[in-house]
């Protein structure tokens, strides 16, 4: 009977019924979204929550605002409110939490402007916006923005609503809040602001990047006129009054830092990229998970602080970046010497010359193009290159150059003149290439690329390096994982970016390369320090001790380690690499050796496996140190036996038989070859 009648139903009824189901769930989708927010802001009575980030273990960390003072209404100068509802919202008053007027005006100014746009919203709306929304320009979000707006109006008064947006007004600077503003621009309460100071703090508000006080002082100032102007429009001063202020010179103090100096790098980071994506909104209860894990970032805070105080000397600075090579998940950073004294993130945002550190990317390109770390590079003491300023002889500081050495051989020892040949050899193109893909891009094609002319920030170099111990793989650095709403609502999700940019067999083969280099080379400096496991890394030093880094990992971990001034300076007399950047590193593989294991690095099946002469790079005979090198389909196999140890005495002969067949070889080919 009951399918029957369901049969019996027109396509009319059937429409009507989908339509009044889907009205039926939109009703109650939208009771619900009302409900929860309503209850949202019933809350608000009972003070704000903040924005807290949270550790990689799910653990409390920091607050988005670790500085803000709520004041109560009567706590601020009638002088700021006045300024900011002239110049923000001037019928605030009036409107229901929308204001029609300004929403009409803005969307007739869009329509028509060919060179930007222009905002309608409310001082409520701006606070419905900071409390419960983002910043993405969405017609969703405006949406949501006026009902919220709305909600707001209805459960609290005007009062009420002024007060909480002047405590959760973004104000330049990191800084959120007129009290906070107060102190730390001024050094004063916010209910002692003059009128010409009331007008500069609203005046930033409309856009805090542009009018920061402290970074656009000139703009600022012009900024506040405008508030003095449309406050005199409102009624609010008299033009004596607005001459006055206008007159009136304002001290501002020096730019204070935004938290603590513990942690502050990666704190200030993570605050950066959250107002990437949210610009100033503080949004209450909200949660965001990172990457970072705080004991691996006081290790890392610990090791540069003993290094640079080992250094001896005045004003250098460091900058540490270690994260996982499978995912790209920032451990830890390191910006600076001090926090508190120099905020300046080193880490992310300057860029130096990596010097040798930049070699893996040269020889990993030719083991690309088909070379195996025991190929040969030949003619290395004949070098010269013709340059623009002349004739340019590319020499380290080692002495007794080889004139021909093995891959191996030339990295382990930082040869720049092998290095630059081998750059030749391999084409500058594939070079660049291969440093783009795995994510240091924009070098200079010029010879000396392959000693690391270019600039790159440490959190670059260091990402980069990790498609070494992850087998090929490029991974893009991520500190945030996931922001979610006073909900619980992911909002946000930020995925772990990973691409094969070199195959696992050339990958390994340099593993196996900079492993050699902590082992026998340039970073045996680890290993007297005491670092144990399977770990690799190259060290890097410019011109005149300008800047020195170690870029090195293990199966868990890379970290990127640079040490420099500033302002481009000798360290000191042999301040390289080496002896400055590589003990930083060291201390911190030892401090966090149980938390990331250095494990063995697994070959890829693909590989041949050959016990080769440690010294000479040829088969071993009796009494020579021997090492596994792997092959690739198409390398050279070495098939001499090595020349420089003895042996015993039937493989003394079948070297014999091999050297003279090998001369006889020459000799045929000289003759045939004139």
């Amino acid at each position: 009977m009951r399918f029957s009648v369901l049969r019996g139903l027109s396509w009319r009824d059937w429409i009507v019924a989908l339509v009044g189901g889907i009205a039926i769930v939109a009703v109650l989708m939208t009771v619900a979204w009302t409900g929860r927010h309503g209850w949202a802001i019933y809350r608000l009575n009972r003070g704000v929550g903040d924005t807290v980030f949270y550790d990689a273990l799910g653990r409390p960390w920091f607050r988005l605002d670790e500085q803000r003072r709520d004041v109560k209404f009567d706590q601020i100068a009638t002088s700021f409110k006045d300024a900011v509802i002239a110049v923000e919202d001037h019928r605030f008053y009036l409107h229901p939490g929308i204001d029609p007027i300004a929403l009409t005006r803005a969307a007739l100014y869009n329509v028509r402007s060919a060179t930007g746009t222009q905002g309608g919203s409310t001082l409520t709306q701006q606070l419905a916006r900071t409390l419960f929304l983002s910043n993405q320009r969405t017609y969703g979000r405006k949406a949501k923005e006026a009902a919220l707006a709305v909600l707001l109006e209805v459960m609290l008064t005007k009062r009420e609503i002024l007060e909480l947006y002047f405590n959760r007004v973004y104000l330049s600077g990191g800084i959120y809040g007129i009290e906070t503003m107060s102190e730390k621009m001024l050094q004063k309460h916010a209910s002692e602001l003059t009128l010409a100071e009331a007008a500069l703090v609203a005046g930033i508000i409309r856009a805090p990047a542009s009018y920061s006080p402290w970074t656009h002082p000139d703009a600022a100032r012009r900024r506040s006129f405008v508030v003095l102007q449309r406050m005199r429009e409102e009624g609010k001063i008299t033009p004596a009054q607005e001459q006055a202020a206008r007159a009136e010179r304002i001290r501002i103090q020096p730019q204070p830092s935004v938290s603590g100096a513990r942690h502050g790098y990666a704190k200030e980071y993570l605050r950066q990229q959250f107002r990437d994506i949210y610009g100033g909104d503080n949004p209450p209860d909200w949660r965001v998970d990172t990457t970072f894990v705080p004991e691996i970032q006081d290790a890392a805070e610990l090791a540069v602080r003993d290094g640079l105080r080992r250094t001896g000397v005045k004003g250098l600075q460091a900058a540490l970046v270690a994260l996982d090579p499978r995912t790209g998940n920032i451990l830890a950073l390191v910006g600076g010497s001090d926090f508190s004294k120099s905020p300046f993130n080193r880490a992310v945002r300057s860029r130096r010359q990596p010097g040798s550190a930049f070699k893996p990317f040269v020889y990993a390109a030719a083991l690309e193009k088909g070379l195996s770390p025991v190929s040969t590079i030949s003619g290395i003491k004949a070098l010269s290159i013709l340059a623009p300023e002349g004739v340019w002889i590319p020499r380290g500081e080692r002495t007794g150059e080889q004139d021909s050495m093995t891959l191996r051989e030339a990295l382990l020892e930082s040869n720049n003149a092998a290095a630059v040949l081998l750059q030749q050899q391999v084409g500058s193109a594939s070079v660049l290439r291969l440093a783009a893909d795995a994510g240091v891009r924009n070098q200079p094609d010029v010879p000396s690329l392959a000693l690391g002319s270019g600039v790159v920030s440490p959190l670059d170099l260091t990402a980069a390096y990790a498609v070494f111990p992850s087998l090929g793989y490029r991974v893009r650095p991520r500190g945030l994982v996931t922001v979610r709403d006073s909900a619980g609502e992911v909002v946000t999700r930020v995925h772990i970016e990973r691409e094969q940019v070199l195959s696992a067999q050339v990958a390994f083969q340099m593993v196996t390369m900079l492993e050699d280099v902590v082992n026998r080379g340039t970073g045996t400096g680890a290993r007297r320090a005491g670092v144990l496991g399977s770990v690799g890394g190259k060290t890097g030093t410019t011109n005149d001790y300008h800047d020195a880094w170690f870029v090195g990992f293990s199966s868990s971990v890379v970290v990127g380690v640079w040490v420099g001034f500033d302002q481009p300076e000798r360290i000191r007399e042999g301040g390289s690499g080496a002896q400055v950047a590589l003990p930083i590193w060291s201390d911190f593989m030892k401090k966090t050796a149980r938390s990331l294991p250095a494990a063995p690095f697994d070959a890829p099946g693909s590989l041949r496996p050959q016990e080769l002469c440690r010294i000479s790079y040829m088969r071993p005979v009796e009494g020579c140190p021997t090492y596994i090198e792997y092959f690739k389909d198409g390398d050279d196999v070495p098939s001499r036996l090595c020349t420089i140890h003895t042996g015993n005495l039937k493989q003394a002969t079948q070297r014999a038989i091999q050297g003279l067949l090998g001369a006889l070889g020459r000799g045929i080919k000289g003759i045939f070859g004139r």
